[in-house]
């Protein structure tokens, strides 16, 4: 199984998470909050710290664990369509790449906003969320 774990109380994050299960036409793709019970088993047992909301984490097939652009380059490989234009990233050392995620991450609540809870998925995509 192939998971990505998100800030569920970021509203950028949110509608990124929609926007993948748009172009995840193969259906190859689960979701969880990182504050979710199941979210926070997942970084524990990937020796990941469980308060962290700062980054997008994949675990592919159950075992490798991708965080940062990594983790975004590596759930647009499994896209349809539009998003693989994105893949161009790639040419970028991971560095300078992780480097302006980080900045991003860190104002990403001043920019987007911020949810008290973590929102409900609508009823057509729920069997796509862990909880």
């Amino acid at each position: 199984m192939n998971i990505v774990l998100f800030d569920g109380l970021c509203n950028f994050c949110n509608t990124t998470v929609l926007k993948i299960i748009k172009y995840d036409k193969r259906n190859q793709l689960k979701f969880s909050s990182l504050q979710s019970e199941f979210g926070k088993k997942m970084l524990k047992l990937h020796n990941m710290e469980e308060d962290d909301l700062s980054t997008i984490v994949f675990i592919k097939n159950d075992q490798d664990v991708y965080k940062e652009t990594t983790a975004v380059i590596e759930i647009i490989k499994l896209l349809e369509g539009k998003p693989k234009i994105l893949l161009i990233f790639r040419i970028m050392p991971q560095k300078i790449r992780d480097y302006f995620y980080k900045v991003f991450s860190r104002n990403r609540y001043k920019l987007f906003g911020k949810k008290d809870s973590c929102i409900m998925p609508p009823l057509e995509i729920r069997n796509k969320f862990i909880n």
